[in-house]
């Protein structure tokens, strides 16, 4: 059992865990053989310099979970027994929403009983989340990562950076600094937007003037916003960025691109108090699909990428152990609302 090199003294994880999970690595990729014996508590702790009692605490877990059986005057073996753990895989989001719900969802589906998904909520916080990573090094086959980061991106970024690279998938956003050859199911934000309003081109034209609503206090992806740019320069088109849907009166002829759904909500309210018509005297694009858009005011158009495939890409990846960075479709889908 080559353990030393897997053995990390300045990990949060207990030794004789990390030890733990060494074996159990070690069996499921072959190195380990059934029936195989493994050095005695004695021949352990001097083959690698760890306690005796590490090493102790280590087989007696190992001996619970059924990975080992002791033998009376012959030491200790890998269990005939003992079937492969499942694909343990940690899972972070940025936040909880519809649409992550959906890549949750499908990657599960994908997975199916193989695996056991840990999901956890790091809220933009890369403090949080490198926490979150530094914790649980070691402890996971994947760990699927949604690095969506407004504040502690050094900590983020060093935490980042221990996950061995075979072992990363990105979701929905590339990231440059990480250093591996990590595998990605991402968006490409601003070619993205820009692609997707051009295919809307002759639904836009009739508008003067065109708004997007890029709320300051919540982490869009800035690319957004260079990507609304470019299309209006390109279009020629009279354009503002504002943070809310407030600020910007309501004329006929306007069309908005929403990214919150509170912004959605007032501005729908809005048309109607003014007794003004979606599609008709106002424009509405909302960003990020989800089934009450479908049929919410006869239909909200909306440009959005495919949530449920990127889960089921990534979830295929790790069933098939792909390391590969994938561009997710991102389209514009037309309803009444432009």
């Amino acid at each position: 059992m080559e353990l030393l090199d897997r053995i990390d003294s300045t990990s949060a994880i207990p030794k004789y865990l990390q030890v733990v999970n060494a074996v159990i690595q070690d069996i499921e990729a072959g190195v380990l053989k059934r029936g195989e014996r493994v050095p005695s508590i004695n021949e352990t702790s001097e083959m690698y310099y760890l306690s005796r009692d590490t090493i102790e605490k280590a087989y007696r877990i190992l001996r619970k979970k059924g990975v080992i059986s002791s033998v009376k005057g012959k030491g200790c073996y890998i269990s005939n027994s003992f079937a492969a753990s499942k694909i343990r895989v940690l899972l972070l989001f940025n936040k909880l929403s519809a649409y992550k719900k959906a890549i949750y969802y499908s990657m599960l589906k994908v997975l199916g009983e193989d695996a056991v998904v840990d999901l956890h909520i790091h809220h933009y916080d890369g403090k949080i989340c490198g926490n979150l990573i530094q914790e649980n090094i070691g402890k996971y086959d994947y760990y699927v990562v949604m690095p969506h980061i407004s504040s502690g991106l050094e900590e983020f970024t060093q935490a980042l950076n221990k996950i061995p690279e075979d072992k990363l998938i990105l979701l929905d956003k590339n990231v440059e600094t990480f250093h591996g050859n990590c595998g990605a199911v991402f968006q490409d934000f601003e070619r993205d937007i820009r692609r997707a309003l051009h295919s809307g081109e002759d639904l836009l034209s009739k508008y003067n003037k065109f708004v997007l609503v890029y709320p300051r206090e919540i982490s869009y992806p800035i690319e957004i916003v260079k990507g609304f740019r470019q299309f209006c320069r390109e279009m020629s088109m009279e354009h503002a960025v504002i943070g809310c849907v407030l600020q910007e009166p309501l004329v006929p002829g306007t069309a908005f691109l929403v990214l919150e759904e509170s912004d959605l909500a007032n501005l729908i309210t809005q048309t109607r108090a003014n007794h003004l018509q979606l599609g008709k005297d106002i424009g509405l694009i909302s960003y990020n699909d989800t089934p009450l858009k479908k049929i919410l005011d006869a239909g909200i158009t909306v440009v959005s990428t495919d949530h449920e495939l990127m889960g089921e890409t990534a979830g295929f990846m790790i069933k098939q152990k792909l390391r590969e960075k994938i561009h997710n479709p991102f389209m514009l889908v037309r309803r009444n609302s432009l």
